[in-house]
């Protein structure tokens, strides 16, 4: 048996935000939607004493030959030791024999992709058609990749940005205004952000409700892919309340540990048939936005069809271009 191992910078030349990984995901979703994956609950083992978590995601999609199986761990601590806060690797399956075809040492570097790309898959549906100002809220790693994955799929000038640590929200606005060639400017609160945007991203890891319902306004999308874990949460539960059209990636998640169990748990949606998957969207079985005067909010926990498709597609790619190093018999 042998199995191919991929490194870093290889993936990296393999897979980037574009529109082939947008369209590859899209299908993953409405694979989930349509009841062809299967989908086991997310595997996660917290470390409290180092502030960090450390989760389990995959995804079978019913006929393909592989399958990934993708480890990714968060410590926010590491910042204090000079290290990055997220890591992580994939590995991807035979769906025939079960044999390992390949280890994929991301780093992290496809699950930042993937996730950027969810995001840039619920604007594409969600977001108005036309808009001036983005914003975002954290300045982290998926503050880039969300905001590159909305200007996938729309054109915007400007980008509002709040983040908490000044240095980094400085280096952040400079790095995105050059690279997305838009006007950035550092918000003094999440409320500047919300009330002066057309799309908003909420990015943090935040274990206490910030954004609130009276700043919420006509024509407003609002995704929120910050909260993956039960005792995280970005938005209070009321701002569901508000909304004309709440959509998730899967209703089984994000109503065990998403934004929308705090909102479910505080009786502001009373119904999981109130919410969409975003499934629904890319199959085209429902609309999304329909006007440009609905408040919109999609909540992001990540499953395990994106890591499978993106893993699947670095894969590819790299056998084309022949990469990778071969070990085992």
């Amino acid at each position: 048996m042998k199995v191919k191992i991929l490194t870093e910078a290889e993936l990296r030349n393999c897979v980037s935000m574009d529109v082939d990984s947008l369209e590859i995901v899209a299908e993953g979703f409405t694979k989930l939607a349509d009841g062809q994956v299967t989908l086991p609950p997310i595997l996660r083992i917290d470390v409290h004493e180092n502030n960090g978590e450390v989760d389990v995601k995959t995804a079978y999609i019913h006929g393909l030959e592989n399958f990934a199986i993708k480890i990714a761990a968060g410590f926010l601590d590491n910042r204090l030791l000079g290290l990055p806060t997220g890591s992580g690797m994939m590995v991807l399956i035979n769906a025939r024999t079960g044999n390992p075809e390949a280890i994929l040492l991301d780093n992290g570097y496809l699950t930042d992709v993937r996730t950027g790309i969810a995001g840039a898959i619920a604007a594409k549906h969600l977001a108005p058609k036309s808009f001036t100002t983005a914003g975002v809220i954290g300045s982290g790693m998926q503050a880039g990749f969300q905001m590159r994955g909305l200007k996938l799929v729309r054109d915007f000038q400007e980008l509002l940005v709040f983040g908490i640590l000044p240095d980094q929200v400085e280096q952040y606005a400079q790095q995105i205004a050059l690279e997305l060639g838009v006007d950035v400017k550092i918000a003094d609160s999440p409320e500047e952000v919300v009330r002066g945007s057309q799309v908003v991203v909420t990015t943090t890891p935040s274990r206490e409700p910030y954004l609130k319902a009276e700043w919420l306004h006509t024509g407003l999308h609002i995704t929120c892919m910050g909260s993956d874990a039960e005792h995280k949460q970005e938005l209070f539960p009321d701002v569901f309340a508000q909304a004309d059209l709440v959509v998730c990636d899967k209703k089984s998640q994000v109503f065990r540990l998403g934004e929308l169990h705090h909102a479910f748990e505080a009786g502001h949606v009373t119904s999981q048939d109130d919410v969409l998957e975003l499934g629904e969207l890319t199959s085209g079985s429902q609309p999304g936005r329909e006007n440009e005067d609905q408040i919109t909010i999609c909540d992001l926990t990540g499953v395990g069809v994106q890591d499978t498709q993106i893993a699947r597609l670095a894969y590819q790619r790299a056998n084309e271009a022949g990469l990778g190093m071969e070990i085992g018999a």
